[in-house]
């Protein structure tokens, strides 16, 4: 093999490895940077302390109220003269601010798991369903989700008979029966199911009882990755009650 012919392939060869290696570099970075974001990340679950403020103090200029779900990046910690403990966060890329570190919970920090339980426990109606299944999806593997499953199947239930009582007060049987369509899709499109339904909570219909049942999801999911819970129990008996009626 000619002597050029041999240092252009060895030149080619350094050059193709010097980009795997740059490339290789590249991924771990943006790996490192998502693991970073992910450490950081925290949800709003008390909307009453989530006031976003310029400084980190109770007196501070109000930015703006954040909403129960929002999703911010925690960039720094400070605890105020009067002892309340406060996070910097990054709502979006230009939007910054302190709130109270009450109002948040994140997966990083060790005991937010069982300070949000204790939250959905004192909570009521919508706001428990709402915060269970934050709970639900900030902390997919904590030993208290089986907890937090029932908590939320018996927030459901309780909606379910709420959301019933309204339903017939609100939808008028005459223009049901003009509309000309099933008596059951009425209800199913009844609007006080919405919030629910965006939350992944939905709800059957029973034409017998004229009322809404939760579905059971919560019960299943314990049954079928926490069969040896403390609460497994309670959720096949729940179960088995849900199906009773629906049959």
């Amino acid at each position: 093999m000619p002597l050029r012919l041999l240092r252009s392939r060895t030149v080619l060869t350094a050059c193709a490895l010097t980009v795997a290696l740059l490339l290789a570099a590249s991924y771990i970075q943006a790996q490192q940077r998502r693991g970073d974001r992910s450490a950081r990340r925290a949800v709003v679950v008390d909307e009453r302390l989530a006031a976003l403020r310029t400084e980190a103090r109770l007196e501070a200029t109000l930015e703006q109220r954040l909403s129960r779900g929002r999703v911010v990046q925690i960039i720094g910690t400070k605890r105020a003269p009067d002892g309340v403990m406060f996070y910097r966060v990054a709502v979006t890329r230009r939007t910054r601010g302190w709130v109270q570190a009450e109002s948040v919970v994140s997966p990083a920090r060790a005991g937010d798991d069982a300070r949000l339980l204790r939250l959905v426990r004192d909570s009521e109606g919508f706001d428990r369903v709402a915060r269970t299944c934050i709970f639900l999806d900030v902390f997919p593997k904590s030993p208290l989700r089986p907890t937090a499953l029932l908590l939320l199947g018996k927030a459901a239930e309780e909606a379910a008979g709420e959301l019933s009582r309204e339903a017939a007060r609100r939808l008028d049987e005459r223009e049901i029966t003009a509309g000309g369509a099933p008596v059951h899709s009425y209800f199913m499109n009844y609007n006080g199911l919405d919030r629910y339904n965006k939350q992944g909570v939905i709800f059957t219909y029973d034409r017998a009882s004229r009322a809404f049942r939760y579905d059971g999801a919560s019960w299943r999911e314990i049954i079928r990755r926490h069969p040896h819970s403390p609460v497994a129990a309670e959720a096949r008996k729940r179960l088995d009650s849900y199906n009773a009626v629906i049959k």
